[in-house]
């Protein structure tokens, strides 16, 4: 999934047919591996010294099927609880594939009534990601400024891009072996060598996005040994990866209509339009002069598309590309739009790409014929111009990817005693038919759903409905009542939107939320 998540198939059979390996409930196969406890100590990071954090190295094996062989160093981050009684260790992945989840174990704090006090948050940096050891990277520089433009309408277009996709995929080889154990079943066997290093016989889990299916995979292979679980923002196992990808664009391109339906609700504030399609028919006009004259030199049409995807993603951000929007148009200022695309995009840090590719490519195999590709994507492109040529471009090395392509776990829930799942069903990163087939897969599940809401992982940012009950889940193990049918289980109203100062509802004090910025950064990136 583009930048989730971070949001794929093998030619001849649709990405959605997915073979069972192995059978629910069944542990994977290899030898067993037995780490040592992790040695705690001062963690480097500012926030989680704040926070009383411990920090430690898990050596696990590359390749599980060699626990004897060469080994990757797992970052780890530990808050430990403050109640007289624990309930165990709570595992946190933001997901990506390729989110760094080493300060994740200060989420605790922000679940309310303290009832995460009496867990052990556990942060940690999957294999290949941020600080593990070794860290991905292929070429730090794929990020740059005034690319080629994404929409391939010229055969040179499409080449340029076909070579970058498969100049990065070929430069992605020189991380060696470790690229052949990166799949999700590869990190989940990961958190099982973590609750074993940690004493446990059974690990709670909260994933967001991608870390949702990390989940899945994990409680399919290892049942017995979960918890509780909260699974917010679901992927569809069903359509791991391809699939998942086009669904993604046409969500996304009904997203960034809302957010344009906002700005001109606000068209005394920002000045681009009364209307929706005025907004829109304004963004597209600038996006094309970019392609002729790059604002600043730096930001060009697919910078401005990297930019404004974000809106379609999350609210928290609506005021700031507003602004940045506005500022460009009336103002000619390109130094805010540069601003928000290298906090996007990061040029010269390419880990979280690398490591996204490195677990879609090698989870299942990808369509191998760009010709169905190219189809797929121009006739998805006819009705949702926003963002699927970004996004095509964004999972092309998986045409060209080095390492042998997995197949996918058959995900089953049913020996899994309990699930929270949490979605609002307006969600384009993981459109909300993934929550309601992962209920359907978990019959002991609940799944609260925010009708109307867009905004993608969001829980514990501040909307009590959701957080009140996530609370009372992590306290007490109560699940809301679960409900016939395969709808959701109850509902709650997603937060507000936005209201930008300077508008005459901001005046009343009404508006959106403040999301903490140190949880909002975890969970946005990459």
């Amino acid at each position: 999934m583009n930048k989730l998540f971070s949001a794929i198939a093998t030619a001849g059979v649709l990405a959605g047919c997915l073979v069972a390996v192995p059978s629910a409930g069944a542990a994977p196969a290899v030898p067993d591996f037995q780490p040592a406890p992790i040695a705690w100590g001062a963690c480097s990071s500012a926030s989680l010294q704040k926070a009383g954090a411990q920090c430690g190295f898990l050596d696990v094996p590359m390749d599980y099927g060699d626990p004897g062989g060469a080994k990757v160093s797992l970052a780890v981050s530990r808050v430990q609880h403050t109640t007289a009684q624990s309930q165990g260790v709570m595992l946190v992945n933001p997901g990506g594939p390729g989110g760094s989840g080493l300060g994740l174990s200060v989420l605790g704090r922000y679940v309310p009534n303290h009832a995460g006090d009496s867990y052990d948050w556990i942060g940690f940096d999957p294999r290949g990601v941020g600080s593990s050891k070794p860290a991905l990277s292929c070429d730090p520089n794929y990020f740059g400024y005034n690319r080629p433009n994404y929409v391939p309408t010229t055969p040179q277009l499409e080449q340029t891009w076909l070579a970058s996709s498969k100049a990065y995929a070929t430069a992605c080889a020189k991380n060696g072996a470790l690229l052949e154990h990166m799949k999700t079943t590869d990190v989940a066997k990961d958190m099982e060598s973590l609750r074993k290093a940690l004493g446990q016989q059974q690990i709670n889990y909260y994933g967001f996005s991608y870390g949702t299916y990390l989940g899945q995979v994990y409680s399919t292979l290892y049942p017995q040994r979960v918890r509780r679980m909260v699974l917010d923002s679901n992927v569809d196992p069903r359509k791991v990866w391809y699939r998942a990808n086009l669904d993604q664009d046409v969500a996304f391109d009904r997203n960034i209509k809302i957010y344009f339906d906002w700005v001109a609700k606000y068209d005394d504030v920002y000045h681009l339009g009364t209307s929706g399609d005025a907004v829109e028919q304004l963004w597209y006009s600038e996006q094309k002069k970019l392609s002729a004259q790059p604002a600043g030199g730096v930001i060009g049409p697919d910078e401005w598309s990297d930019i404004f995807l974000q809106a379609g993603y999350y609210r928290f951000g609506w005021e700031d590309m507003a602004k940045a929007f506005s500022g460009w148009v009336h103002n000619g200022d390109w130094q805010t739009l540069k601003a928000l695309y290298d906090d996007t995009d990061t040029p010269g840090d390419d880990n979280g790409f690398a490591v996204y590719n490195a677990v879609q490519c090698s989870d299942t195999q990808w369509p191998p014929s760009w010709q169905r590709w190219k189809t797929d994507n121009w006739a998805t492109y006819l009705r949702a111009p926003f963002e699927t040529w970004g996004n095509a471009w964004y999972n092309a090395p998986c045409l060209f990817w080095p390492a042998k392509p997995g197949k996918p776990v058959r995900i089953d829930g049913t020996h899994v005693t309990s699930a929270l799942l949490i979605d609002e069903e307006l969600d384009a990163a993981t459109p909300f038919a993934g929550s309601l087939e992962v209920r359907k897969r978990y019959p002991h599940s609940s799944l609260i759903s925010e009708p109307g809401g867009t905004t993608h992982a969001d829980s514990l940012s501040g909307d009590s409905c959701v957080d009140d009950q996530v609370a009372d889940y992590l306290a007490t193990g109560k699940l809301p009542a679960r409900k016939p049918g395969n709808g959701p289980d109850t509902t709650c109203a997603p937060l507000p939107d936005p209201v930008p100062a300077g508008a005459a509802a901001a005046k009343s004090g009404t508006g959106a939320a403040k999301v903490p910025s140190e949880l909002r950064q975890a969970l946005t990136r990459p």
